[in-house]
């Protein structure tokens, strides 16, 4: 029985149709994992100890025999403190923090491109002001480059590589604001750039 405090009359813990509602959303969310790739899954900050039944999770293709094993592995998620689990639905979420930090990198990466493009050399000396370790050189040489492809419609092969030159500077070394690097430094983006 759940009981109440005597003072102020309110209940000691949650109700049984809250407890449940959040048992059918940790079951939801293990759908939601037993339905991805390794590769997606290695992207996901998952605890080790699930790992496994994660792994069994997906191997298992009778119907009745997965349930089960979907019920087991929502109840070891349970286990998991509610920050776990909130990151794991943060990561999984499109619109969540992480995706909207990277996509807003890529944002200023795209506008650095265009700025170089459009503006040149002003574009450049305020991009040095900035990044003063830039490579002033290379960096000219590849806006010209891929205004040079442009006109004479080329494949955009200077282009693109202004783009990873720029997400390498912005981005890879933790100078942008809005983007959150990685321990090591780096960022890897699954978006390549787009082709024009």
């Amino acid at each position: 029985m759940r009981g109440r405090d005597e003072d102020t009359g309110e209940f000691f813990s949650s109700s049984r149709s809250q407890q449940r509602r959040e048992a059918l959303e940790v079951l939801e969310l293990a759908e939601k994992l037993a339905g991805l790739t390794p590769t997606q899954l290695a992207k996901l900050p998952i605890p080790d100890d699930l790992l496994p039944h994660l792994e069994q999770t997906r191997r298992i293709t009778a119907h009745v025999a997965r349930k089960r094993q979907l019920a087991y592995l929502a109840k070891q998620m349970r286990r998991e403190d509610d920050e776990t689990l909130e990151a794991i639905r943060d990561a999984l979420d499109e619109d969540g923090v992480a995706a909207r930090r990277e996509v807003a990198a890529m944002h200023r990466v795209e506008a650095w491109r265009e700025r170089l493009l459009a503006e040149g050399d002003a574009a450049l000396a305020e991009l040095l002001e900035e990044h003063p370790g830039a490579d002033r050189q290379h960096l000219r040489q590849l806006a010209r480059n891929a205004q040079e492809e442009k006109l004479r419609n080329k494949p955009p092969r200077a282009f693109r590589e202004l783009f990873r030159e720029l997400r390498a500077l912005l981005v890879g070394n933790g100078s942008d604001r809005t983007a959150d690097a990685d321990e090591d430094g780096d960022n890897d983006f699954d978006t390549d750039e787009p082709d024009y």
